[in-house]
């Protein structure tokens, strides 16, 4: 695998959490069209297996609530889950400032 590649697949299906919370922070994020919707905004579709982990790990640790959204399981990001995200953004700006 090409190093652009391997780069590429580490920052996208291989780690979806920054997705998942950006997605879910300004709107509620249907459990089952979060795979679609990655595709949608960022142009990659992750498994729905990983989804379903990822969402689960997230609302276990408190950065994700589950609510009803138009009759479907959905999920907001919490104030935990927002912080998170900034830092996770900081840290990928900061890091293409060094490169």
């Amino acid at each position: 695998m090409e190093p652009l590649e391997r780069f590429k697949n580490s920052t996208t299906n291989s780690n979806i959490w920054i997705y998942v919370l950006s997605l879910a922070k300004e709107n509620p994020l249907p459990k089952n069209k979060a795979e679609s919707l990655i595709f949608e905004k960022f142009g990659f579709l992750p498994s729905k297996f990983t989804c379903q982990r990822v969402l689960g790990r997230l609302e276990k640790s408190g950065y994700l609530e589950r609510k009803k959204f138009q009759g479907e399981k959905s999920y907001v990001a919490t104030k935990m889950g927002k912080k998170e995200l900034e830092k996770m953004k900081n840290f990928c700006q900061s890091l293409l400032q060094k490169l």
